[in-house]
């Protein structure tokens, strides 16, 4: 994340080619090829945003460091962009609120693009006293990119597999118990756990 920033900062790459890449990579590896399902579904607007903030960047208007970015949500986290928050479920599938979460609108107001939203375990593990990591009715198995057959972990598995992929340039999870730092663990990268009430819940 660190050295994407940078190359975006001395434009070594534009915001433009960095959502392309990622939409590539993420059509090749996670819904084709090795077909992690790490990602339910991408904002149809992301590249029209990385063209906008890249004009902005052009023009010496930075929002603030994470202009450009492209981050992956977790699939219960609600952003205002054409994109449904479903928690994983058939029963939310069209559930597209047209609002941002507090989390998302801090994201936005320092020029992040919501890339899309990450596959979980059914209503974030919430599902059952026997829940398997990493799996939705909408999104089936998430996969440990390391190792097809291990398990992802925690209920912010997608966002975890997402991120060791390099699907996007970083992701967001959201933890109850073990739901941020599991799949991190599990997946090979470094998972941020905020004290509880930093973040608005």
């Amino acid at each position: 994340l660190p050295e994407i920033m940078t190359a975006l900062e001395q434009g070594d790459i534009s915001s433009q080619a960095l959502v392309s890449a990622y939409i590539e990579r993420i059509e090749n590896i996670d819904r084709k090829g090795p077909k992690l399902q790490s990602v339910l579904a991408l904002n149809p607007n992301a590249l029209a945003q990385a063209v906008a903030l890249d004009a902005q960047r052009a023009n010496g208007n930075i929002l603030g460091p994470l202009h450009g970015v492209p981050i992956l949500l977790k699939d219960n986290i609600e952003s205002k962009d054409d994109v449904a928050t479903t928690a994983g479920a058939l029963a939310l599938k069209d559930n597209i609120t047209g609002r941002d979460s507090p989390l998302v609108a801090g994201l936005r107001e320092q020029g992040a693009i919501i890339l899309g939203k990450t596959n979980l375990s059914q209503w974030a593990n919430f599902r059952s006293e026997g829940s398997m990591s990493g799996w939705s009715a909408l999104g089936g198995q998430v996969r440990n990119p390391h190792m097809l057959d291990r398990n992802p972990c925690g209920s912010s598995s997608g966002s975890g597999a997402a991120t060791a992929a390099s699907l996007a340039a970083a992701s967001v999870g959201t933890e109850t118990n073990g739901s941020v730092i599991c799949p991190s663990n599990a997946n090979g990268i470094v998972g941020f756990k905020p004290t509880v009430g930093v973040v608005p819940q």
